[in-house]
């Protein structure tokens, strides 16, 4: 089931799982994902998107999807609740980043296509260490 997480939980869950990646320090919204038992298996934290350009007031960023790999298709489930929730509090556009080597499985299960390569460098005063992957979501009606 989803449920409501607190920006504090959910980069508490980041912090103890997620394999590459520090948690983010702000959010908009944060949701969990939590199995039969009540045990929190996955968050995603959704903020403004991090580069200005894309800071439009209408696209969200996903920018953490944490899930414990045991449960198949947990990440896919909160992609795509994270992009139901945030349709309905009026975003169109929905933006995220994947590692070049990982897969982007989950990602493109729900929409996500690839629309350009980062660099490495500094980027909106954060610095970026690794090449990645930008995707974009695909408008729907």
């Amino acid at each position: 089931d989803i449920t409501p997480v607190s920006i504090k939980e959910a980069m508490e869950f980041v912090r103890q799982n997620h394999r590459h990646c520090s948690a983010p320090q702000g959010h908009k919204f944060s949701i969990g994902l939590v199995a039969g038992d009540g045990a929190r298996i996955g968050v995603a934290i959704a903020s403004i998107p991090k580069a200005r350009a894309l800071n439009d007031g209408r696209t969200l960023e996903l920018n953490r999807i944490c899930c414990d790999p045991v449960y198949r298709h947990a990440a896919s489930k909160l992609c795509a609740a994270t992009i139901r929730i945030g349709k309905e509090m009026g975003y169109h556009r929905f933006v995220t980043y994947t590692l070049p080597q990982e897969s982007g499985s989950s990602l493109r299960a729900v929409g996500f296509l690839r629309d350009g390569l980062t660099s490495a460098g500094h980027w909106g005063g954060i610095a970026v260490t690794a090449r990645g992957e930008l995707l974009k979501s695909i408008p729907q009606a």
